[in-house]
């Protein structure tokens, strides 16, 4: 199946609104990638101000719950409806979400406004890249993608650091009210340059499709964000969440083969281009994020650095990140060799997660980690625009939007799972480390206090506790980079394949 020339959307922008709406649609992903991050150095000033600290992690929790659910559906609206109304939903929802939780006076409300702000920054990557597709041909969205994954670098490493400063120089109502203006003016870009939307003379939408995938996906959310912590892996809850949300993923499956209009189009799988780039795409960001979450923790554990300087020492993957999405956009474009680029980043990708597993284990000083990571950014900058590119070009322009939510939805969970799973494994190897070691200690409270018990110990014994949670990072981030090894072969058998063809 492929795209229909005659059916090209880009024809109907000018150059100027062309300029107006990729302003607008920059802003807006800046805005949904510093929500994703910008509310991490504010937490312990909002919970000395509404209390609350158990309840801390919902914050963040409820906003990536219902972001992550929110993704599908406003890629199928959005085909049914056009771009514009949804973005102008998902900006309104999002901005609306940002005062109350701005004006929020316990940790409750806050939790619950949070949730209310993540049905709106759902939409807010999916549509702007679907924006992205539409507006320009084929032949150049990877040179527009590449920006956006510039841009989206940035953003995240930004976020942080925007968050301490806001909440050090004004308030932490302010993290969430600084929206506020960046959103009104991306609107009002948008809703200047961009057609109007359309709508299907009688829309049929899949609503047991969309609530069934709702339970799954928040179950396996949750089940993802809570074992090995909350929950025990074994424990009769885990098997039980997991078991239902199976199921309710079965039943949403065999719904979607009835509906009219189904919320996911099961079909596309069968585009082999489609369907192999999306499973990599969830796979690699398993591998990312499986990788990235535990580096800090072995920088200030193992190597002794500070929080500061260890968040520091992420900098050279935002930095070759950002200069070879914009870079490798720009190769994608004058080459057209999409899946020869895509196979290149993931290869270096895998290369370089190797290299932080071998340094990990070999307790490497601190600049061998940062040529590595300087190594995983070049390969993510090339990798992830392209990969949105074949995604794209591989389906007609009616599906543009499903197919580039798809792609977003199964990169949220594989995230999800690849935290999971490398916690797991990082959990389950310092455990036995620890046990083994020839004086007894309280592993209970190694497992849940990390640096605070660490730092109570004897030199001798410090090292020894140092060692285990070397081999423990270590084995987490070998976890990672097998996962990417699988993605680098999927898209070397998609290349083989093309050229069989």
């Amino acid at each position: 199946m492929q795209p229909d020339p005659s059916l090209d959307p880009a024809s109907t922008y000018t150059p100027a609104t062309r300029l107006l709406v990729f302003t607008g649609l920059i802003m807006t992903m800046v805005m949904g990638a510093l929500d994703q991050s910008i509310v991490s150095t504010a937490l312990p000033t909002i919970v000395t101000d509404l209390g609350g600290l158990a309840h801390m992690s919902w914050v963040v929790t409820a906003f990536m719950l219902t972001s992550t659910i929110a993704t599908p559906m406003y890629g199928k609206l959005s085909d049914m409806f056009g771009r514009r109304p949804l973005l102008a939903f998902s900006i309104g929802a999002l901005l609306g979400a940002s005062l109350l939780c701005g004006l929020a006076q316990g940790m409750w409300q806050l939790i619950v406004f949070r949730g209310l702000q993540g049905i709106g920054a759902g939409g807010l990557m999916t549509l702007s890249q679907t924006v992205i597709g539409d507006m320009v041909t084929p032949q150049q969205r990877g040179r527009y993608q590449g920006l956006f994954t510039g841009a989206f670098a940035v953003s995240s490493v930004a976020g942080p650091f925007l968050g301490g400063v806001l909440t050090s120089a004004l308030s932490w109502r302010w993290v969430f009210l600084v929206n506020l203006p960046i959103g009104l003016l991306a609107l009002g870009l948008i809703m200047f340059g961009l057609p109007a939307g359309r709508s299907e003379a009688e829309p049929q939408v899949d609503y047991p499709g969309a609530a069934l995938l709702a339970v799954a996906t928040a179950g396996f959310l949750l089940l993802f964000n809570s074992v090995g912590t909350a929950l025990a892996w074994t424990s009769p809850l885990t098997v039980l969440l997991l078991a239902g949300s199976v199921a309710f993923f079965v039943l949403f499956i065999w719904q979607e083969r009835r509906a009219p209009e189904p919320l996911i189009s099961l079909g596309l799988l069968r585009i082999a281009s489609f369907s192999v780039c999306v499973a990599a795409t969830g796979i690699m960001s398993f591998a990312m994020l499986g990788s990235l979450v535990f580096l800090p923790l072995y920088y200030q554990l193992v190597l002794g650095q500070t929080p500061e300087v260890s968040g520091l020492m992420m900098l050279p993957q935002v930095g070759t990140m950002m200069v070879s999405s914009v870079v490798g956009g720009y190769v994608s474009s004058r080459t057209q060799r999409y899946t020869l680029l895509l196979a290149m980043g993931v290869g270096i990708e895998f290369s370089a997660l190797t290299l932080i597993a071998f340094c990990a284990h070999h307790g490497a000083p601190a600049l061998f980690f940062l040529l590595s990571l300087g190594c995983l950014g070049v390969g993510m900058g090339i990798g992830m625009p392209n990969a949105t590119v074949i995604i794209q070009n591989s389906v007609p322009p009616d599906m543009l939007g499903i197919a580039t939510a798809m792609m977003a939805f199964i990169r949220s969970l594989g995230g999800s799972l690849g935290v999971a799973l490398s916690g797991g494994v990082m959990a389950l190897t310092l455990q036995g480390r620890l046990y083994a070691l020839p004086e007894k200690i309280d592993v209970a409270a190694f497992l849940e206090k990390g640096m605070a018990a660490v730092q109570g110990l004897s030199p001798a014994m410090h090292l020894q506790v140092r060692e285990a949670y070397k081999a423990a990072i270590s084995a987490s981030l070998s976890v990672s980079s097998s996962f990417m090894l699988l993605a680098f072969l999927m898209i070397v058998g998609l290349m083989t394949r093309g050229r069989r063809a």
